[in-house]
């Protein structure tokens, strides 16, 4: 028989002990990794960056990844947006009565893996059990810090008339992914999950240059919803040229099928940067020679008219607003 979750492993005693020892301090054994009730850490030597996020995603296992290492790419890549190098992470893990330890054996060892390439520790955690039906199988909290790399500040309020606009791939993939397991529709198509740590990526751009205006990852709501928050912490206006948008023709093909568009499909994988067009072409060849940027484009231009608005050029060269986001786009994709 499988052997699952009980309650016992979160009531504090032996089982817990057997819990952390079988899995968490096989996966996550560093040198900062405590059984303390608090991680003792060397601190950054300049200013930190800190984040911490919620991962709820249904189904917890999807193509090209699961809920293990969505933990680890979405806090890494919070901070690599600040410009922080990822150093220390920790989490909590509420895990539903029942769920096979395999299952959560395989979320750990995907947080090991993709914390490795990173280059983050996780240093301390918590892990509590609830009632069957309390939860939807797991649910992951994490908290990172990062150390901001001398001489890069970038931030949603930076942007400015005559910023190129680039996306580091082609987008919508995790939000299609996600959609697709969920199997409401009967439809069949080699989607993976764009799902990724993002921070050699961050840092090969700012090798490049530090004049970064712009990082911003496209999780929720999409490259649509980063370019209308950006356009109204900064209070200017954005066009972007649709066809210029990568679009992987798998993805292009279930948003026709279901009337989505995948502008505003959630990536997880994926960079929106705003830099100054004199920066552009060396950051769009630097990203396009890195493993998680190859199709990297320059999708448009920041521009002092109509503030606050999306404005996007269509395939057939007319101007149109972007409408803006709203609504339930789509639920549980993190």
């Amino acid at each position: 028989m499988e052997k699952i979750i009980t309650m016992a492993h979160g009531a504090g005693g032996k089982q817990t002990s057997e819990l952390i020892n079988d899995i968490f301090k096989k996966h996550f054994s560093n040198p900062h990794l405590t059984s303390d009730d608090a991680a003792v850490l060397d601190p950054p030597k300049g200013k930190m960056a800190m984040t911490t996020d919620g991962f709820i995603v249904s189904p917890a296992d999807f193509p090209g990844g699961n809920i293990g290492k969505l933990s680890i790419c979405g806090t890494v890549n919070d901070l690599a947006c600040m410009g922080a190098r990822p150093l220390y992470l920790t989490n909590s893990f509420i895990i539903e009565e029942g769920l096979p330890f395999s299952n959560l054996e395989r979320y750990a060892a995907a947080m090991e893996k993709t914390a490795h390439e990173a280059g983050i520790e996780i240093v301390a955690g918590d892990t509590k059990v609830a009632g069957k039906g309390q939860v939807d199988r797991i649910f992951i909290t994490t908290t990172g810090v990062g150390e901001l790399v001398e001489g890069a500040s970038p931030a949603g309020s930076k942007a400015a008339p005559g910023d190129a606009v680039i996306v580091t791939g082609d987008i919508g993939r995790h939000g299609c992914a996600i959609l697709l397991s969920r199997d409401n529709y009967g439809m069949e198509a080699d989607v993976q999950s764009d799902c990724a740590p993002l921070w050699g990526t961050v840092k090969s751009v700012l090798d490049t240059t530090k004049n970064i205006h712009v990082f911003r990852d496209a999780t929720r709501g999409g490259v649509g919803t980063v370019l209308y928050e950006i356009a109204a912490e900064s209070n200017v206006g954005i066009k972007i040229d649709r066809p210029a948008i990568p679009v992987d023709p798998a993805v292009q093909g279930v948003c026709g099928m279901l009337g989505l568009d995948p502008v505003y499909l959630a990536c997880e994988g994926r960079l929106v940067i705003l830099v100054p067009k004199a920066e552009a072409a060396a950051v769009l060849e630097t990203l396009q020679n890195g493993p998680y940027s190859k199709n990297a484009a320059i999708i448009g231009e920041v521009t002092g008219e109509l503030p606050g608005r999306v404005i996007m050029k269509t395939e057939i060269g007319t101007e149109t607003l972007l409408p803006a986001p709203g609504g339930e786009l789509l639920p549980r994709i993190c």
